[in-house]
């Protein structure tokens, strides 16, 4: 009976997507106005829609301190540019964010729940996730259980999401979809539609530990999914590409998106997130007009 009303929920929405037609609609969209974005108000808004993401293998202690020096120093070196919107970690790092970072503004976002497989019990999960918002976390970043959503289990995916999102209260949960995983149109839309309605105050394309990453076609089946989800509930939910974002260019595209299938009103870092490690002096080198390597 529960398992019913989760298809309830999709059949609300047109889940029959031909993948080579989404294609064509992104290469449409992106050739009639990808152009006229390249200004650098444009620019701005990208560098304060950033996440800025240390996801290594290799952080420590001193090495987390000193990403969040940079961010501290930025203020100070380029006052007129504003501030990226966060900084995502580690959970094990939070602490560290917390104590140091100096700009009230910036979120404090940490990937939990297993990132990036989401495999391990639901009590580790909530364990993790628990420390790191008593340890200064205001954003958590959760890998959907792609194995259950692939296998038809809607609730299991549905009731992790809303556990998490039960004890993150007021602070934003993200839910990572993991799209190079779910193959088609279709699924992207269909986890979209769960994720949100499970919880979710972002959905995100992927960590970054996957090829493919984030893609233009799976970014505007999302943006479509949220738009439809809004019109039916009233409620607004983010967007966050994420992986694979390597050029200016490549944000650009996601900026197009998000601006011609959601509109002005997403225009906004609380509601357009960019998670890269590797963009932000790519942007502000455009914005200067001179190669910089601050971050």
């Amino acid at each position: 009976m529960e398992e019913n009303k989760y298809y309830e929920i999709l059949n609300k929405y047109d889940l029959e997507l031909d993948d080579e037609k989404v294609k064509r609609q992104v290469s449409t969209l992106l050739k009639e106005h990808l152009q006229e974005n390249k200004t650098k108000a444009v620019m701005q808004f990208l560098l304060n829609s950033v996440e800025l993401t240390t996801l290594n293998t290799t952080d420590n202690e001193d090495s987390v301190l000193r990403f969040v020096e940079k961010v501290n120093k930025f203020d100070d070196v380029y006052p007129e540019l504003g501030h990226v919107a966060t900084v995502c970690v580690y959970p094990n790092f939070a602490k560290i964010c917390h104590d140091t970072l100096e700009n009230d503004e910036i979120e404090i976002a940490c990937v939990s729940g297993s990132f990036p497989s989401a495999q391990t019990f639901m009590e580790v999960k909530i364990a993790e996730t628990a420390l790191a918002l008593k340890d200064g976390a205001t954003e958590i970043d959760m890998v959907i259980p792609v194995g259950k959503f692939l296998s038809g289990d809607y609730e299991g995916m549905c009731d992790e999401i809303g556990e998490i999102k039960a004890l993150c209260g007021d602070k934003k949960l993200k839910t990572i979809l993991e799209t190079g995983c779910l193959k088609s149109a279709s699924n992207i839309k269909k986890a979209s539609i769960l994720a949100m309605y499970a919880g979710a105050d972002y959905i995100k394309t992927s960590t970054g530990k996957l090829e493919p990453a984030a893609t233009p076609e799976a970014a505007f089946v999302m943006c479509q999914a949220i738009k439809e989800y809004n019109e039916l509930t009233g409620i607004q939910i983010g967007f966050k590409p994420a992986g694979g974002m390597k050029t200016v260019e490549d944000a650009l595209t996601y900026y197009t998106i998000v601006k011609e299938v959601l509109g002005e009103k997403w225009l906004t870092n609380q509601y357009l997130r960019l998670g890269t490690s590797s963009l932000a002096n790519k942007i502000l080198s455009e914005i200067e007009g001179k190669e910089i390597k601050f971050f």
